[in-house]
């Protein structure tokens, strides 16, 4: 400043306020200075002077404003303030965060923020180079920066923790006080910071460069040693600093060589806690850190041990002096103390032929003392450092994608001192290098660029070092060369290696020689200025060599740390300054291929005082680091450059026309066009990148508001309409469209209705004349022949009667005159009056039988008596047990040991059918029916005439005569001279007097075909009377024959039964109805009409006729007429019992209906005898000496009884008395039957045998097959031992009575005695037998005729299906044709007509035979089963085509035709298409697929002969499939060896390698390849998906490969498989543009398929939403796999509830969240969130973040926890929660919901542990509240209020009174509330916890170590005020942090820390907790729901503000 004085002489004023005169001499060298200057300016390119002073004076101003930072372009030089400055808080990194450069005020956050975000917008490595001198703060910016990374990473990970702790560790192993700073570093550190593609943090590495290994034994005067040493000493606790022997520093050499033990501003013990804290965050366990302070107390006792020099031989030797110091450190090194003295004393020497000892001078020892000191302190710092690396650097799992990282270098800066060593020339090298580095990045490479360019330039002078480098480095013979070469020569010293360098480099200028021969220093001209060094020590220094005595010493040390840490390094440099070039060699290229920024720290005085600035030290250190020029540059340069098109593709949004980057640069840099466009790059200033991207940012934001206001307009309007308009505008809309809409109707309706009139007018009428024409002639051509075949038939009638009448009078009249001529008078008259009386008695019995017949309509009689009556007496039997037993079975009927029954409701018959809903069959009344469908004047009333003709339209004529011959069947009661005793009339109507004719004989079992005169009604007529049962075969008869004659019948009798006055008549009618519903169902059309009638039923009909007709419609119609025993199930209208016997003796009765099958009784005498290999076994019904099988499928039981008894009616008996029975015996074996499967089954089969032994059953020609059979009977029934009783039973039991008689039974007894004695059988083996002697007597007949195929001698026979194969036989058993399994390549069905039954196709190797027969379908389905069953189990197949896969083991090779022997070991899935093989010649094996293969149905090996046959009979359709598979867009069972896509060629990522790879997981997927071990489908999903989630470019390709899979796939299940895994892929991520309409396409064309629109709407919802992150978890998995496309997920509440919600693949959670919170009527959303609770954590999910992937990111992450610990796959369990999480605007009563299902049960629990602060009269009143919840108001429970205590009384109060005062105490409080309900109780506890400042807290039990003022375990309470420590006991606060005081915070595995106010100097707070992660997320929540606030507050403002 510039004053004038009164005297009028001009004074300046200084900057430090001191005058200065202006005289004449000064005036001259004055000018004024520049406006810029005056104040100073952010950036030194924007000062006017440019020049030193002007720089100087920038720094000194904005220094005293407390300034530290300004900017020279993007060079941030910072001038360290000594002081503790508050520009370090959480607001700054949120301020500068994401901000460009320039826009704040310069920081080294908007250095670090500028890194951050170049690397993640240009994905290029970040360094930054932070130099200057010692002391000029460079560690601090180093921990400032890192700490920003690692907050605007935002994640708080534990990895994030364990970067920033690693700079306490290694600065209290390398860093130490000197002269000019008290934290200087003593080495050099470079941190490589990795970062995921998010920006989070993943890892980091520390690289150490030159420790000053000397400090730990030599300390320059006001000097200390490292940090640790003291921190150590004071900070460790007293027990181990006795254990370790230690105590002050004073008292250690090493320790006060400098005269300084202590070090102002530094608290030794709190950072000793900092670092043994800093030790357990990065892993180091309890035995490593007491390993490592072993280490370091051995190093102090070591410097203790003193040397006393000695004189023995002439020789210089020394002795170390009496101490405690030299036992401890032997003890603690774990060496042998005498060996310990003995090496650090004497030196071992190898000559050629011994090892010579050699004593050491006290200097020497001295020497060797201090060297391995400095080696045991320097591995032990490499050990830390490499030990931190194993905790923070984990490396990338795919070698070839390298992670984003920033690199931090922190190295050493230049030093200078009065003595420089060795290490102050490596430190100097190091900054050289730097310098250069910086020198050639801002001006070498730029103005090189430029030329380039063609920018037009002025070049810039500026200092270059390379001249220094090239003599230190560089040239040949260079100065560390020489170093290197005189170290390697053993008797080079430093005298020598100063000659040298005095030769090669005296003349250059950079190297200054020693003034003269005696002097040991040199100089260097350095970039700072001129070092002197001196040499002596140079080369020890170097070679950095220990003893190899000591060596040899610590290798037999027991301390394993001490082994490890000297563990050799063969690779390493002999030298150290090898070892540092190499280092730093690695470091400048890590530099180079990074983009730098630098900060140049300035150190303002020597004095470390704050305020205070050195002019002189200043102005050098800007000098030296080039400052000047470095401004100059960068005003005059560009250093912002981008090519066009990386330029145009990022600022594309601000381009307004067509000239691309030049318009961009006019139109925004408008004002400021200082910039350039070159040849291929575009140049810009520091600020015009920061206008650029504020314009972008602006830009965008405007087009994303444009974008969201037309969509929110859109969506508003929308929901405007709907809501407010919508309603209005329809309701007009609506009536306007309806007028108009009615007025055009009707104009519409009328002309169409005119035309219509019109058209069908015509048409009618010329239909109506053709018909007529048609129907005249019809008429003529019928009426003639009626006409004439009347007359025919009547003139015969006449010519026939008149014949016999004629014949008749004419005997008559010639009797009368024989007569006339030889009676006399008297005699005539006696004759006539024999004929009166005869005709007088027949009056009489006509009249009373007719009065009989009255009264017996006039009785009432009840149904019972009705079938009584109609069918004469039924006397109660049970079926099976009349007359006498079959032949054959005498001996069974005899000794019927067991009579069981089953109950009819045990009885499991056939699966019911679907129920139907019969609540709308009022709608189906017969009334109904017969308006409809009944012909002419007919209705459903009752009616007493016969019918004219049928009810129903009948097409066949012959069904219409049947209806009307024989309706009198059931339609009027018969004459009195055709009832039989007892008859009556079925459905019986009023005696008629008209003259009835007699009806033809129905049906009978043997007739299937009708006689066709019979249907006409021309045959002959009987001349008896019908009975009532003769009569209901006539009905049912031709229902069974005749189908459609079935709902006539029906219709008829429901007629008949419809108003029926008539009692007799009416009940009739219901037992006939009754009787036809158990024999033939209706037809679809009137089932429901006669279901609908049958609900009227009298008695107990109705439920009885509705089961019959159920049972009925189930089983199908039956065969046969009913048998007697079903009339008697009409009296008791309950099933009949039918006696089956088993072959064991047992007899069991069952109940059974008419619809009962053979099935179904088989399937219960399994069940009942418990039998398990059911197959095979079936029903027999014996009579007489006839037995046939009914099988075990659907023949009708009551149908082979209806049978027997017409056979007995046949054969003249009566049919109630039918001696027939059922029988339960083996019919047939599989051919895989297996006697030990089932002993009961064995049991049966077994007495069987013997039975039919007995009876002749089976034959054999060998004597001595049956002797081996009865002896293996004897031993089943008595064992070993027999008597000759035992044994003569056992042949009466087995021998047929006419081999008895053959042979006699003492020779039989003999016989089976012998065999007897032989034999250890059993009666498996007998069972085993018998299958293989007699196969044709346990088989399966059906009777069929030959439709075609090869001929054979007779075209009806009988099949015989059995286990050996098929066998046709003739009617005499002549065997014409056999045929094994292995012969049958198929079996196909099919039915040739209505009439007609099945026809069933054979096809085998001998022709195909096409076979019809009533049966063919039960006998397909028997050979399909024992196809399949063989196939099952068969272990052979021969090839259909030949398969060459010889390049991948997986497969089996093998040729046309050869034998493959299937492996059954579950290898490989069948179901998928493969099998596992083995070639027998070769015996190689591999999956095999099985559509080359056939498989044949055998258990044994085939013949060769065979194995052609089926291989020429199945290969005529291979070249088609072959050629199907050869194309290449189609579906391959083979994996891709290439990718689908061009874009992928050559991609060598392993992830994409993996999908190429042999495994093929989408092919394993589908099922076309095979996989030797079952992968689970989510281990597949995550293969196929997992690589595309993480990367873009595999996704196009997962789609290809699916949609080519499931081309041309005929395999049902491979694309079942891939339509599963489409309909995943679309809901992952969608395709790319290219490939979008493709997919559409492919799925568009599918649309039949029940997946494709749903999957083509999952790609569509992918489109518009973002990928997901992660491959499917298990629950979409399993849904899909069900066929599912809905997914549901249980949630659980606090209170116990549950609900159940649909979770789509796309729900985020806070969808989720929101529908949850619309479902339970909550008020709001906030504050809630989705919990996932695991075995052993509880994690909150992140809203944004997509359900299912947050499901499978904690899955993921506990089953790999688990697999570590427990090892092997593990299945984790979850449970997913529903709770508040965020206690803010929590207002009890305001949401009663929310209370009641969440408030309130997460509160009760932390106030019951006694969590909060609360006054006994406020735990009184909640106690009272709580008691009321328990029992309402109940009372009488008081009594329990002590026994309740626990659960109403916080757990520390308990004892605060005595139960009685508890209960004294509620009780009062109780009654207080009478008329509170439970709900309000809730409401009220709430309210009176929501008053304490701890409601809505979280809290943590957790052990601390950081205040030692605080107890070791305190209470942590987390809540919206922020975060509280609590002492446990006395619950007093400790601290209390609010969350804007909390810097940092991040937790562990089993650790929780976080920093409390500023990130450089803040207070750290570690404690031990295995729920630092809870404490971690809610922190996180609630400082994100206060800054999501503080947004929304300034964007309300700035809205305000505009």
């Amino acid at each position: 400043e510039v004053k004038v004085t009164d005297t009028g002489q001009l004074q300046l004023i200084d900057d430090g306020g001191k005058e200065h005169k202006i005289n004449k001499n000064t005036e001259g060298s004055i000018r004024p200075m520049h406006p810029s200057s005056v104040k100073g300016v952010d950036d030194m390119i924007r000062l006017g002077d440019l020049n030193e002073a002007g720089l100087l004076r920038n720094l000194l101003v904005r220094h005293k404003e407390g300034i530290i930072y300004t900017y020279t372009g993007s060079i941030l030089v910072a001038v360290n303030p000594y002081q503790l400055l508050p520009i370090y808080t959480a607001e700054h990194v949120h301020m500068y965060t994401d901000r460009r450069l320039g826009e704040l005020p310069p920081h080294v956050f908007a250095i670090a923020d500028n890194c951050f975000f170049n690397m993640h917008r240009n994905k290029k490595n970040q360094c930054c180079v932070i130099s200057g001198e010692s002391g000029a703060g460079k560690t601090e910016s180093t921990k400032v920066m890192l700490q920003f990374l690692a907050a605007v990473s935002g994640q708080h990970t534990w990895i994030e923790q364990q970067i920033l702790e690693a700079n306490p560790i290694l600065e209290a192993f390398g860093n130490a006080k000197t002269i000019r700073n008290d934290n200087s570093s003593r080495f050099g550190k470079y941190i490589d910071i990795n970062f995921t593609e998010g920006g989070a943090i993943e890892g980091a590495r520390f690289e150490q460069y030159l420790l000053e290994k000397s400090r730990v034994c030599r300390q320059a005067p006001g000097e200390r040693n490292y940090h640790i040493f003291y921190c150590m000493l004071m900070g460790m606790p007293a027990e181990q600093k006795k254990i370790l022997s230690l105590g002050n520093a004073a008292e250690y050499n090493y320790l006060t060589m400098g005269k300084c033990t202590s070090c102002e501003g530094r608290d030794d013990v709190t950072e000793y806690a900092h670092f043994r804290s800093a030790l357990k965050i990065l892993m180091f366990t309890e035995n490593d850190s007491w390993e490592i302070s072993k280490l370091l107390a051995a190093i102090l006792h070591l410097g203790n041990v003193n040397f006393r020099g000695t004189m023995e031989n002439n020789l210089e030797g020394c002795d170390i002096l009496t101490s405690s110091n030299l036992a401890m450190a032997s003890q603690l090194l774990e060496v042998d103390a005498k060996e310990l003295e003995r090496n650090l004393t004497q030196r071992s020497l190898m000559t050629t032929r011994e090892s010579v000892t050699k004593p050491l001078t006290s200097a020497q020892a001295v020497d060797g003392r201090d060297a391995f000191v400095k080696a045991i302190y320097g591995k032990l710092f490499i050990w830390v450092v490499d030990k931190i690396n194993a905790a923070i650097y984990k490396p990338p799992e795919d070698p070839n994608k390298v992670p984003l990282s920033i690199g931090l270098l922190d190295i050493f800066g230049f030093e200078n001192f009065s003595k420089n060593s060795f290490e102050q020339l490596c430190i100097n090298f190091a900054n050289e290098q730097l310098q250069q580095f910086f020198v050639q990045h801002v001006f070498k490479l730029e103005q090189e660029e430029y030329a380039r360019e063609n920018i037009v330039w002025k070049h810039i002078d500026y200092e270059d070092n390379q001249q220094t480098l090239d003599v230190l480095a560089n040239k040949p013979m260079n100065m560390l060369a020489l170093v290197d070469e005189e170290s390697n020569f053993p008797k080079g010293t430093d005298a020598t290696l100063l000659q040298k360098m005095n030769q090669f480099h005296g003349k250059g200028e950079i190297y200054i020689p020693p003034k003269n021969d005696h002097e040991a220093q040199f100089g260097i001209k350095h970039f700072a200025g001129v070092v002197y060094y001196d040499s002596k020590g140079f080369l020890e220094k170097n070679r950095d060599a220990l003893s190899s005595d000591l060596i040899h010493l610590v290798e037999t040390s027991t301390n394993n740390l001490l082994k490890q840490v000297f563990q050799k390094d063969k690779k390493r440099v002999p030298t150290l300054a090898g070892q540092f070039r190499q280092s730093l060699d690695s470091l400048m290229k890590t530099l180079t291929v990074c983009q730098p920024y630098f900060i140049r720290c300035i150190k303002p005085n020597e004095s470390k005082k704050p305020m205070l600035v050195d002019r002189e030290l200043c102005i050098r250190q800007l000098r030296y680091s080039g400052m000047m020029e470095t401004i100059r540059i960068r005003k005059a340069g560009y250093p912002v450059r981008y090519t066009f098109d990386e330029f145009l593709e990022r600022y594309r949004v601000l381009l307004k026309t067509s000239k691309c980057c030049e318009t961009i640069c006019e139109t925004v840099l408008t004002m400021e066009g200082d910039w350039k466009a070159g040849k291929t790059k575009i140049f810009l200033k520091d600020f015009h990148d920061t206008m650029l991207e504020v314009e972008r940012m602006k830009e965008l934001n405007e087009k994303a508001l444009l974008i969201q206001k037309v969509l929110r307009g859109y969506k508003y309007r929308c929901v405007g309409i709907k809501r407010n308009l919508k309603c209005a505008l329809l309701v007009i809309q609506k009536h306007w469209r309806g007028h108009k809409g009615r007025k055009l109707y009707k104009v519409v309706q009328l002309g169409f209705a005119r035309l219509q009139a019109r058209v069908r007018a015509r048409q009618l009428h010329l239909q109506y004349k053709r018909k007529r024409e048609a129907a005249v002639v019809l008429q003529a051509q019928a009426r003639v022949y009626l006409a004439r075949k009347e007359m025919r038939r009547k003139r015969k009638a006449v010519i026939l009667l008149q014949a016999h009448t004629r014949g008749v009078l004419a005997r008559k009249a010639l009797k009368k005159l024989k007569r006339d001529m030889y009676l006399s008078a008297k005699e005539k008259e006696e004759e006539q009056r024999i004929i009166l009386e005869r005709q007088k008695h027949l009056e009489d019995v006509l009249r009373r039988k007719k009065e009989m017949e009255d009264k017996a309509l006039s009785d009432a009689i009840t149904d019972q008596e009705m079938v009584d009556s109609i069918f004469g007496f039924l006397p109660p039997i049970i079926g099976g047990q009349e007359g006498q037993a079959p032949v054959g079975f005498e001996n069974l009927e005899g000794k019927r040991i067991v009579t069981e029954e089953i109950d009819i409701d045990d009885l499991p018959m056939e699966e019911d059918l679907p129920t139907e809903d019969y609540d709308d069959l009022n709608e189906y009344s017969f009334s109904k029916f017969a308006s409809m469908y009944f012909q002419g004047a007919a209705n459903h009333a009752h009616i007493r005439q016969r019918l004219r003709q049928p009810l129903l339209y009948h097409e066949d004529e012959g069904d219409v005569l049947v209806v009307v011959d024989h309706s009198e069947v059931h339609g009027r009661p018969p004459r009195a001279q055709e009832a039989g005793p007892g008859a009556g009339n079925l459905h019986a109507g009023t005696p008629s007097s008209d003259d009835v004719t007699e009806v033809s004989k129905p049906p009978t079992l043997q007739t299937v075909e009708e006689d066709s005169d019979a249907v006409v009604g021309e045959g002959p007529t009987l001349e008896r009377p019908m009975t009532s049962l003769e009569k209901l075969h006539i009905i049912v008869g031709y229902a069974l024959v005749r189908r459609d004659l079935r709902d006539e019948i029906y219709c008829q009798i429901c007629k008949q039964l419809q108003d029926n006055n008539n009692r007799n008549s009416y009940f009739r009618g219901w037992i006939l109805l009754s009787l036809c519903l158990g024999i033939f169902p209706p037809s679809e059309r009137f089932i429901r009409y006669l279901q609908s009638f049958i609900r009227s039923a009298p008695g107990g009909y109705a439920s009885y006729c509705a089961e019959r007709l159920r049972r009925t419609v189930m089983n199908g119609a039956r065969g046969e007429p009913p048998a007697w025993l079903e009339l008697q199930a009409t009296k008791t209208k309950k099933p009949m019992v039918v006696s089956v016997l088993l072959m064991d003796g047992r007899s069991i009765n069952l109940p059974v209906d008419s619809a009962t099958t053979s099935r179904e009784i088989c399937q219960v005498l399994s069940n009942k005898v418990r039998l398990k290999d059911t197959f095979g076994f079936s029903l027999y019904v014996a009579l007489y000496e006839k037995v046939w099988a009914l099988g075990g499928g659907r023949e009708h039981v009551m149908d082979a009884i209806s049978q027997c008894e017409q056979e007995v009616k046949r054969r003249g008996g009566q049919e109630q008395h039918a001696p027939w029975r059922l029988f339960f015996r083996k019919e047939v074996f599989t051919p895989w039957h297996d006697c030990r499967e089932d002993k009961t089954s064995t049991e049966l089969i077994y007495k069987q045998v013997v039975h039919g032994l007995k009876f002749g059953e089976y034959q054999s020609e060998k004597e001595d097959d049956f002797v081996q059979l009865a002896a293996k009977h004897l031993y089943i029934q008595h064992g070993s031992e027999g008597s000759p009783e035992d044994v003569r039973q056992a042949v009466q039991d087995c021998i047929n009575p006419s081999l008895l008689e053959a042979k006699s039974e003492a020779k039989w007894v003999q016989m089976v005695s012998t065999a007897h004695a032989q034999t250890d059988s059993v009666k498996a083996e007998m069972v085993d037998y018998a299958q293989k002697k007699w196969p044709m007597f346990f088989s399966r007949f059906f009777e069929v005729v030959k439709v075609s195929g090869p001929p054979l001698p007779k075209s009806k026979f009988i099949v015989a299906i059995n286990w050996t194969g098929i066998t046709f036989l003739d009617e005499r058993e002549k065997r014409l044709l056999e045929l094994s399994f292995p012969e049958l390549t198929g079996v196909n069905t099919t039915r040739e007509g209505k009439a007609s039954g099945q026809v069933v196709c054979l096809l085998t190797l001998k022709g195909d035979f096409t076979l019809s027969g009533s049966a063919a379908g039960d006998m397909a389905e028997l050979v399909t089963m024992f196809l399949g069953g063989l196939a099952e189990r068969s272990r052979y197949a021969v090839a259909l085509r030949e398969v060459d896969r010889q390049d991948d083991p997986t497969f089996l090779s093998f040729k046309k035709g050869e034998l493959i022997v299937i492996i059954k070991d579950d290898e490989f899935s069948q179901q998928r298409g493969w099998i596992k093989g083995q070639i027998e010649s070769t015996k190689q094996t591999g999956a095999v697929p099985t559509d080359a293969v056939l498989i044949l149905p055998t258990l044994n090996k085939p013949t060769n002969e065979l194995m052609v046959r089926t291989y020429l009979e199945n290969t005529h359709n291979l070249p088609c499939t072959m050629a199907r598979e050869s194309r290449l867009w189609a579906n391959s069972r083979e994996p891709i060896r290439q990718a689908l896509l061009k874009k992928l060629e050559g991609n060598s990522e392993p992830c994409f390698v993996f999908l190429l790879d042999r495994g093929a997981p989408i092919l394993k997927y589908m099922g076309d390849y095979p996989a030797k071990q079952m992968h689970s489908p989510l281990e597949l999903t995550d293969q196929i998906f997992g690589p595309a989630t993480q990367n873009e470019a595999l996704r196009d390709e997962i789609y290809c490969q699916i949609m080519k899979q499931m081309s041309s796939n005929n395999n049902r299940f491979s694309m079942e498989q891939g339509w599963q895994l489409l309909w995943l892929c679309c809901g992952l991520f969608p395709p790319s543009q290219s490939l979008l309409k493709h997919t559409q396409r492919f799925l568009e064309s599918r649309r039949r398929e029940p997946l494709a629109s749903d999957c083509l709407q999952r790609m569509r919802s992918s489109l518009r939403m973002e990928p997901r992150k992660l491959p499917p978890h298990q629950v979409e998995v399993d849904a899909i796999q069900q066929n599912s496309i809905q997914i549901f997920h249980k949630v659980h509440f606090p209170n116990d509830t549950e609900e159940i919600f649909e979770v789509a693949t796309n729900t985020r959670i806070r969808d989720l969240i929101q529908n949850i919170t619309t479902k339970l009527n909550l008020a709001s959303a906030d504050g809630f969130s989705i919990f996932v609770k695991t075995d052993d954590k509880v994690l909150s999910l992140n809203d944004a973040d997509y359900f299912f992937d947050s499901l499978r990111q904690i899955t993921d992450w506990s089953k790999k926890a688990k697999r570590v610990k427990d090892g092997g796959p593990v299945s984790i369990s979850y449970i997913v929660f529903f709770m508040r999480k965020l206690w803010f605007n929590v207002v009890p009563g305001r949401d009663i919901e929310a209370d009641l299902i969440f408030h309130f049960p997460q509160e009760l629990p932390k106030y019951l542990r006694g969590y909060h602060v609360c006054t006994k009269d406020e735990m009184v009143n909640i106690a009272a509240l709580l008691f009321r919840m328990k029992v309402n108001n109940d009372k009488s429970q008081f009594v329990m209020i002590p026994r309740l205590l626990k659960e109403l009384v916080p757990a520390d109060q308990l004892k605060a009174m005595s139960d009685n005062e508890w209960k004294k105490s509620v009780v009062a409080s109780y009654n207080k509330h009478a008329a509170m309900t439970v709900e309000e109780a809730k409401v009220a506890f709430l309210k009176a916890v929501c008053r304490w400042p701890t409601f809505g807290s979280a809290f943590f039990e957790v052990k601390q170590t950081s205040e030692p003022n605080f107890p070791d375990i305190v209470r942590i309470a987390v809540s919206k005020q922020g975060l509280t420590i609590i002492h446990p006991r006395t619950k007093d606060v400790l601290a209390n942090h609010p969350f804007n005081r909390i810097a940092n915070w991040c937790s562990g595995s089993t650790y929780f820390h976080m920093t409390i106010g500023n990130l450089v100097k803040g207070s750290k707070f570690l404690c031990e907790t295995s729920l630092g992660y809870k404490m971690d997320d809610l922190i996180t929540s609630y400082v994100n729901m206060y800054l999501r606030e503080r947004r929304a507050g300034q964007n309300r403002n700035q809205r305000f503000n505009i």
